[in-house]
């Protein structure tokens, strides 16, 4: 990768994001499609941005759809590189998720994307809140030492004004209702990307294998999806189809 492609932006740059920005989320988009352009080399990086205050759900931004459907897949198993990077402090590599056992399932669900390597990198940010920046590769070998480093550098170039993004705006509540149905959708979605993987097969017969799990054994979508990721056995294609 070719890290230093883009150009830095400049404090005005970024203030100027946080002046513009009508909300946190609206804001911690923009730091990362920054962070995506910044970080990659003649396409963008895909990215992601977790941030996490006390007492809230997480806000989370992804630079494109991509990166999106790989970060919810994350916060499903509500375990991985990047929640370790964030709630530890430290840097996270996985440079080949095929071989790596820290994360088995996450790990089977993200190569089912296409995707071969991670790096997650936390913010600083004040006390009661966290937050980190995940890479995502498609290909090995992307994420050597000086691109570590880089990104590394970059995380510290844009914790200052996420620490001011952070004071200005409060943090955004959900109904519990609604709060339950994110995470409950979040779930399914895991489930439904470790059926294609073991089965080689489309998410709309992904779809069709859970719900029918469901009706065989008269438990809620959500119930057998859980059990899954918490490493049930997988409902199996019909060889037949």
């Amino acid at each position: 990768m070719d890290s230093g492609s883009g150009a830095s932006p400049t404090p005005e740059q970024l203030q100027d994001l946080l002046l513009e920005s009508p909300g946190f989320t609206e804001f911690l988009l923009g730091l990362t499609t920054i962070s995506a352009t910044r970080l990659g080399g003649s396409e963008p990086m895909l990215c992601a941005i977790t941030v996490e205050r006390d007492g809230s759900p997480a806000t989370v931004a992804s630079s494109s759809e991509d990166a999106k459907r790989l970060d919810e897949k994350q916060y499903a198993f509500d375990d991985g590189p990047c929640l370790t990077a964030l709630r530890h402090g430290t840097t996270v590599l996985v440079e080949d998720v095929t071989a790596d056992d820290r994360w088995e399932h996450y790990a089977s669900a993200v190569s089912g994307e296409g995707v071969r390597s991670v790096l997650a990198v936390p913010i600083a940010t004040d006390p009661g809140s966290a937050a980190a920046l995940n890479c995502y590769a498609r290909t090995g070998g992307v994420f050597d030492s000086p691109t570590v480093a880089e990104v590394e550098r970059h995380a510290a170039s844009i914790s200052r004004i996420l620490r001011l993004a952070l004071r200005v705006h409060p943090p955004e509540t959900y109904p519990e209702h609604l709060r339950s149905a994110l995470k409950s959708r979040a779930v399914i979605d895991a489930a439904v990307a470790l059926i294609m993987v073991q089965n080689r097969c489309s998410r709309e017969q992904s779809m069709e294998l859970l719900h029918l799990a469901s009706r065989a054994s008269d438990t809620k979508l959500h119930a057998i999806a859980a059990d899954i990721l918490q490493g049930a056995a997988l409902p199996k294609a019909n060889p037949a189809q």
